[in-house]
């Protein structure tokens, strides 16, 4: 049995709900990708160097990136000679594999939400949707019976702090909040303090995304988690980067200049619904050595989903693959 009916058995009998959003989410980038690597495996009768050129096109049109690919496609060769690989169809099975394992390796998707009150730090440019998955995330936290606290310390942008209201509400959480305009700093001291006081279990706080330049905006996180960590010694606990995942490589340079800045611990990759370029999740794995915590996979409110290596490896190729194996074999048993 191929490791792509392995994997496809393994997930369709364990969560089928959470299988089907990342096969849905993850549509325009299986059209793409998957469609292409297809196209391939049928133009080339022989895994030659020239088949693993155009290869190297696929993947880097699909934003998998060109350090990443290049490292992808000489461990897709490793295995194709160490598994004696002749047929161009075979190589499929074995670049789903090498995929899933470059991705499983060394995960630490799980949030660190052992601590008795827990401090997630959001941080990002403005636009990428990180207010909305805030909301999102505070709503799946309530879910699972935890005391959510929201901090609407993104004090700038006109209109975040209505917009985290808002979502507060729909959570059916609360909302710590000042003016607009006042100290970040300020409002995320508040919010410690009352969260303290009403022993909620995790506390997500809201920051700014832009100010008059970069420097300036990487100080104001500075000073926030400045007085996160005066007021709980070792928070915050997480610092999530949001990141959207349509904006390919450019997120990848938004990547590099907050890790630079801050102790980002994980990525939240935004509306990688709406993208055909999911292969940067494998950049960011890659080439970030950060681990992808949660992917957005559509606009409502469930569907923040916590990445999972394999679900996303499915749901990169999907029914495209099985259908073509189904017709492989209906012709191998004619």
């Amino acid at each position: 049995m191929s490791f792509f009916k392995k994997l496809k058995d393994r997930l369709t009998t364990s969560t089928q709900e959470v299988t089907s959003k990342f096969t849905e989410g993850l549509t325009k980038t299986r059209d793409g990708l998957a469609n292409a690597v297809n196209d391939l495996v049928y133009r080339f009768r022989e895994v030659d160097e020239d088949f693993f050129e155009e290869l190297e096109e696929v993947l880097i049109q699909a934003d998998v990136g060109v350090t990443t690919t290049m490292d992808l496609v000489e461990k897709l060769k490793v295995e194709v000679k160490r598994k004696n690989v002749k047929d161009t169809k075979e190589v499929r099975d074995v670049l789903v594999e090498v995929v899933a394992n470059m991705l499983v390796e060394e995960e630490e998707s799980e949030l660190d939400l052992s601590h008795e009150l827990n401090v997630i730090l959001f941080v990002g440019v403005n636009g990428v949707g990180k207010t909305t998955t805030i909301g999102k995330l505070a709503n799946r936290l309530k879910n699972e019976g935890k005391t959510v606290m929201l901090a609407a310390g993104d004090t700038f942008r006109a209109g975040a702090i209505d917009q985290l209201q808002v979502w507060g509400e729909r959570s059916g959480v609360p909302v710590i909040r000042q003016g607009e305009g006042s100290d970040p700093a300020a409002v995320i001291y508040d919010a410690v303090q009352a969260a303290k006081a009403r022993r909620v279990d995790v506390l997500i706080c809201d920051t700014a995304g832009r100010l008059q330049n970069k420097v300036n905006l990487m100080n104001e996180l500075e000073k926030v988690k400045r007085v996160i960590e005066r007021e709980i010694p070792g928070a915050p606990h997480e610092v999530l980067l949001a990141l959207d995942a349509t904006t390919g490589q450019n997120a990848m340079v938004q990547a590099k200049a907050f890790k630079q800045a801050t102790d980002v611990s994980g990525i939240v990759l935004t509306k990688l619904d709406g993208t055909a370029k999911g292969g940067i999740v494998l950049a960011i794995k890659n080439e970030l050595d950060l681990p992808v915590k949660f992917v957005g996979l559509g606009e409502k409110i469930d569907d923040l989903q916590p990445f999972d290596a394999e679900q996303f490896v499915y749901g990169l190729f999907g029914d495209v693959f099985e259908e073509k194996e189904t017709v492989e074999e209906v012709r191998e048993e004619d």
